[in-house]
């Protein structure tokens, strides 16, 4: 799967989802950085192809008024180290690949993953 992290989630999430086979970037390799604007993250998404994994309410707007971004994960774990969050998606892999296959709209918490239709 292919992955763009928003800037409220940590560079080390996209590291290593790259670590588990995974074509991952974040919001720090686009050209302004964390300051790119939410249309700008979902423009690459829609070039690439990749999935926005964000904990940004604006997405889930987004992708509910708009269709955009075209594949939205949202990270609804509250406040969790980095660890924690790692490990979490690690975790949760398989499931988020085959989540994918027919969704594109799914969320993750520290105690379930929803596929939204």
């Amino acid at each position: 799967m292919k992955f763009i992290v928003d800037a409220q989630l940590p560079r080390r999430l996209a590291l290593e989802l790259v670590a588990h086979g995974h074509d991952a970037t974040h919001s720090l390799d686009l050209p302004l950085g964390n300051r790119s604007a939410d249309e700008d993250i979902t423009a690459v998404a829609i070039k690439e192809n990749r999935i926005v994994v964000t904990k940004d309410a604006d997405f889930v707007r987004s992708y509910l008024l708009r269709g955009e971004p075209p594949k939205l994960l949202l990270v609804s774990a509250g406040n969790v180290g980095n660890d924690e969050l790692c490990a979490l998606f690690t975790g949760n892999l398989g499931a988020l690949e085959k989540a994918f296959v027919g969704a594109s709209f799914v969320e993750i918490s520290r105690s379930a993953l929803t596929v939204h239709s």
